[in-house]
């Protein structure tokens, strides 16, 4: 990425989700009283000022993790470390210097990047007077803060711009250039594989360990000098399955990453069955008005699948999404991994497609002589329509009984609209309001 890169170590619990979230503005890392929460590296753009850096959480350092993940951790922690252009190193300023940090401090010491040291946790006045003990660590004043309250958070900021490198032009792209897809799937599918192919680098934990990836893990970066913002989420299982409280906000983030994505690719392996859980996802992008790629991965596995027979099956099984795309890929080798970025790209493009107004009633027109909704004893009447949005495509129709165009004629008008305006491949959003005036030619 472009952006200057700050990087936040620590060891386990210190606080360094709860900071990231403060800086952030917003809650991105999991926060739980449980070591080991963070394994990824979950990063967020902040703009401060006139400057704007990428901001990176990281596992605790010298973690021992439960799921014998440690060793992907700690490479997870020593990349972020390399491509750091500052580190944050956070320490617990109310329980005090213990062993952990003297290790953190070690390991920074090597590194030959600046530092500066957070005193996070300072919530009374007995808390402060203790900060100045950690300037003994060897890197300067400790800043104190609160991430809990926020206090300390605009003076962290500042030091944060002041020990930056120069601006580079790139800071000031704006957000609008970045294309964000969510990758989701259940557990296994292969989405934190497929983040690392188009990256380029391990840039998150990949296992065969099921549910490795907690975090939704934001990772930004170029193709062919477009811009993208990746989203892998943690991989879904049904809620009765859910262990605990790290496992349940995992899932509500996997939701909240579909809501903010402009495409979502929603991966499964070829080699399994379409579970309950895809089609709780597969529902949730059609409630939502997402447009969806549907991705067959692993097909380096499965040399004898037919995938016409596949294609056909996954839109039998997840009839919501019969006008999403299909495409097949191994993710793990890189086989068609391209033409689905540029299948992200064609997509949105479908989502901000304009509808002028004189043509999309002649469109609703032409629909309604062609087939009227059941009446149930009323007569339907359908006036005039005009596009209010984009992302998703919005369409308000005036009608006088809107329940009666809901439903199966509701889905008959979307895809009529669909084949009408060149956006066969993404949802459109139907509102029926009720109103009396005719403006269409009534019959």
């Amino acid at each position: 990425m472009s952006l200057p890169r700050v990087t936040i170590v620590g060891r386990p619990n210190v606080g360094k989700s709860s900071l990231f979230n403060r800086l952030v503005g917003r809650r991105m890392s999991i926060v739980e009283p449980t070591a080991g929460v963070t394994r990824d590296r979950v990063s967020a753009a902040v703009r401060h000022g006139e400057r704007s850096f990428e901001l990176v959480d990281t596992g605790g350092l010298g973690l021992v993790d439960e799921a014998l993940l440690k060793d992907h951790v700690e490479a997870q922690i020593q990349v972020a470390l390399e491509t750091a252009d500052l580190v944050l190193f956070v320490v617990d300023g109310k329980e005090g210097r213990v062993p952990g940090d003297d290790l953190v401090a070690r390991r920074l010491r090597t590194l030959a990047k600046p530092v500066l040291l957070v005193a996070n946790k300072v919530e009374s006045f007995h808390d402060e007077i203790g900060v100045a003990e950690w300037s003994r660590l060897g890197f300067g004043e400790p800043i104190a803060t609160s991430a809990k309250e926020g206090f300390g958070r605009s003076e962290l900021l500042d030091r944060i711009v002041a020990a930056l490198p120069p601006k580079d032009a790139a800071e000031d792209a704006t957000e609008g250039d970045v294309l964000r897809f969510a990758i989701v799937g259940k557990r296994n599918s292969g989405k934190s594989t497929l983040i690392n192919q188009l990256v380029g680098e391990e840039r998150v934990i990949v296992s065969e360990l099921p549910g490795t990836t907690r975090d939704a893990v934001d990772v930004e970066f170029d193709i062919d000098g477009r811009k993208l913002l990746a989203i892998d989420t943690a991989g879904v299982r049904r809620k009765k399955s859910l262990e605990h409280a790290i496992e349940l906000f995992a899932h509500t983030r996997s939701n909240e990453s579909i809501r903010r994505a402009h495409v979502c690719v929603h991966m499964f392996d070829v080699r399994e069955p379409i579970s309950q859980v895809d089609k709780s996802l597969a529902a949730y992008c059609v409630e939502h008005h997402k447009p969806v790629v549907l991705v067959g991965n692993k097909i380096d596995l499965a040399p004898e699948l037919d995938l016409q027979k596949w294609d056909a099956y996954i839109k039998q099984q997840l009839p919501g999404l019969d006008h999403a795309p299909v495409a097949f890929l191994s993710a793990r080798e890189g086989t068609n991994v391209r033409d689905t970025i540029d299948l992200l790209f064609e997509l949105r493009a479908q989502t901000q497609v304009q509808m002028p107004t004189p043509r999309l009633n002649e469109v609703l027109q032409a629909a309604r002589d062609r087939l009227m909704p059941s009446s149930g004893g009323h007569y339907p009447k359908m006036f005039y329509g005009t596009q209010i949005g984009t992302e998703p495509l919005s369409v308000l129709v005036f009608v006088n009984e809107p329940r009666l165009f809901r439903g199966q004629y509701e889905r008959y008008l979307a895809q009529v609209l669909r084949d009408a305006f060149g956006c066969p491949e993404v949802p459109i959003r139907l509102v029926f309001r009720r109103r009396e005036k005719v403006v269409l030619g009534e019959r």
